[in-house]
């Protein structure tokens, strides 16, 4: 199977946590609490995966000035996208309670959210990828990391979607399309970088880890400790130790 190919296929895969998750949440009521303590493992997954399997990754095949740069600018761009999304009535999308807005009290917090979801994941899918240009397969690691990470991330926005009262048809409507994206960002970042110098891969990967820290930091651990409060760090603990021995098993 060609590369592009098989990089669209994990994408998709790890996209689809986002839909199981949205799903435990959509026909299980669970606890604020307990989403809120996925989450913070969640986020301790990504932040080892990004520390040991991407950024330091990226240093060592296309240098510290490339990945610098690159991984900085994923988060100046990811930040900018997502205060003009937040400006939009989608600040809240990760939110596992009613603090989300409706469509009738912010027009057009439907399409934001939908958005920022969006993107939040394609980021992950892109470095999921790129993982399989070193000809040694995909990065199990990372891979495990953004489906243990996505399923929290599935439930807590699927159950403050249910919570503001949109309708299972735009729930799943939205994390299946974006397990769909996920694919194809995984695809075209294969397609458009294979052959592409270590240097550019370096900082594509970078980029992308820049982002997804970002987003962490502005999504997931906020939601993680408004409700877990001083467990959150043991969750997020857990999360990075968790990666970090699957990565060196």
């Amino acid at each position: 199977m060609p590369v592009w190919a098989q990089a669209g296929l994990w994408g998709l895969l790890a996209g689809g946590a986002l839909v199981v998750g949205a799903a435990v949440a959509w026909f299980v009521r669970v606890p604020q609490r307990v989403v809120a303590t996925i989450m913070a493992f969640g986020a301790g997954v990504l932040i080892s995966a990004l520390s040991f399997d991407l950024v330091d990754e990226a240093q060592r095949t296309g240098g510290l000035v490339p990945t610098a740069l690159g991984f900085l600018g994923g988060a100046v761009i990811y930040v900018a996208a997502n205060v003009l999304l937040s400006k939009r009535g989608a600040r809240h999308r990760k939110r596992s309670h009613e603090i989300q807005g409706s469509e009738d009290e912010t027009p057009g917090s439907g399409a934001a959210i939908a958005i920022g979801a969006l993107l939040d994941g394609i980021p992950e899918s892109i470095v999921l990828g790129l993982t399989l240009l070193t000809g040694e397969g995909v990065g199990i690691a990372v891979f495990i990391a953004i489906f243990l990470s996505n399923l929290p991330e599935g439930l807590s926005s699927a159950a403050g979607m249910k919570a503001s009262h949109r309708s299972a048809r735009y729930v799943f409507g939205v994390w299946g399309a974006i397990a769909v994206a996920s694919g194809l960002a995984g695809l075209l970042g294969v397609l458009l970088l294979e052959g592409a110098s270590p240097e550019t891969v370096a900082a594509i990967t970078a980029l992308a880890a820049g982002a997804i820290l970002a987003m962490v930091a502005d999504t997931m651990i906020p939601e993680a400790f408004e409700k877990t409060h001083l467990y959150a760090g043991l969750a997020a603990t857990v999360g990075f130790l968790t990666a970090f021995v699957i990565g060196h098993a």
